[in-house]
């Protein structure tokens, strides 16, 4: 079969690597000359699915409020005219409730499990490289009431079998040496040991790389306009550069999905949620972080990649932009500096924004649509990273015909048709 992937960041190229490991005739197109140059080019480094949590949580709308007002926000309300959004926010806050909660964080858990097993099986037989490590997650919380509020996800990581710690201050530092430098306050954190970090740009080209030695076509620099429907069926892509035909067709087009989607009369919930990282230069190897830590008091993480650190974090709403302002990074400086101070060098960061795809429930879209040839793996929000070998090869499974391994049938667009 001829499968058609629309989209070159880290989804698409590992949804083209595992169909053509299953046999299958790949053709991937994307509008950058490269792979990974979009929201997969910087982000925060982690690969956690014990904390594949939902934004959407009991307590979160009064969080929220509080949030627009803090000094360094971790989140940023930009409104303009644009009912998408407003149909995004409607649908997330319907999803603050108890019961969606335990729903999206199980599914959710299911896929970025998998997904790691999937990695690692990957590395395992293929020898990639990307500044990866293996050295757990530390969830760090500088008030005693945010490390009282973590019963609910112990209690989905217990249900999960996924091996976790609960940790005092001395714990975390035990942890991640460099916090004994900090002066900020440190009430304690919770620690997933089997965790793992890496270097998002440098796997999706190095996958990209075996992959077309495998025979995929990568199609770059070509602009997708549209996809022609003929006979209730998907006929070709349309691009700047003529048409493209497949068999099959996937669309992994991150937060531009849905405006591909909507001529076809399909809505996808995915709305682009604005991310912000830094990369860091290392000066004081012994005082950098040692694996991933999240500062959940500003929703950011730190991560070492190699002689780097990479910050990143924040959630914006403010449509399809890419500024930069300088209290975004203002954020990211202050929460690396209290808890790393003299680590890196801040003066010689690179700064940088990206979109993430975000569901109202978390949970990313993988799966079949209406049209019988077209499929979708997309909305993964901040967990492109943490999803992509589990949804690649759950879409594969989809798309050839085979059962996946794990359970998919709530992963689908159709979940939102109830």
């Amino acid at each position: 079969m001829k499968v058609v992937i629309l989209g070159g960041g880290v989804i698409g190229v590992t949804s083209a690597w595992y169909l053509s490991q299953a046999g299958h005739e790949v053709v991937l197109i994307d509008r950058q000359t490269g792979v990974a140059q979009e929201t997969s080019f910087a982000n925060a480094g982690e690969i956690s699915p014990g904390y594949a949590s939902p934004w959407a949580a009991p307590g979160i709308p009064a969080k929220a409020l509080r949030w627009l007002f803090m000094q360094h926000a971790p989140l940023i309300l930009r409104p303009n005219v644009d009912m998408a959004m407003l149909r995004w926010m409607i649908a997330m806050l319907g999803n603050c409730n108890a019961t969606d909660y335990r729903i999206n964080k199980g599914r959710m858990v299911r896929l970025a499990e998998y997904s790691r097993d999937q990695l690692i099986a990957l590395r395992a037989a293929t020898g990639i490289s990307y500044d990866e490590r293996s050295q757990g997650t530390l969830q760090l919380f500088r008030e005693q009431k945010q490390l009282d509020g973590i019963a609910k996800d112990i209690e989905v990581l217990r249900a999960d079998n996924v091996p976790f710690e609960v940790l005092d201050r001395a714990g975390c530092i035990a942890a991640e040496p460099g916090l004994a430098a900090s002066a900020s306050p440190i009430a304690g954190g919770l620690r997933l040991p089997n965790d793992e970090t890496g270097d998002c740009f440098k796997f999706t080209n190095a996958l990209a790389a075996m992959a077309k030695a495998r025979g995929v076509q990568f199609l770059m620099g070509r602009t997708i306009n549209g996809l022609a429907r003929e006979a209730g069926r998907i006929a070709h892509v349309v691009t700047d550069d003529g048409p493209v035909t497949g068999d099959a067709y996937l669309v992994a087009m991150g937060s531009f999905s849905p405006l591909l989607l909507a001529p076809l009369g399909l809505r996808l919930p995915v709305y682009p949620v604005k991310g912000y990282s830094i990369t860091v230069p290392i000066v004081q190897p012994e005082a950098a972080p040692v694996s991933t830590l999240l500062d959940e008091s500003y929703k950011v993480a730190i991560t070492r990649l190699g002689d780097r650190i990479r910050v990143g974090g924040m959630a914006e709403l403010s449509g399809y932009t890419n500024d930069l302002p300088q209290a975004r990074r203002d954020t990211l400086d202050h929460s690396v500096g209290t808890l790393f101070p003299g680590a890196g060098d801040l003066t010689k960061a690179t700064f940088w924004s990206g979109l993430r795809p975000m569901t109202p429930d978390s949970t990313p879209v993988v799966g079949a649509t209406p049209i019988d040839n077209l499929f979708l793996n997309t909305g993964h929000g901040t967990l492109g990273w943490t999803m992509a070998c589990g949804s690649g090869q759950v879409i594969a499974d989809l798309i050839g015909g085979h059962a996946p391994a794990i359970e998919t049938a709530d992963l689908a667009l159709a979940r939102y048709q109830r």
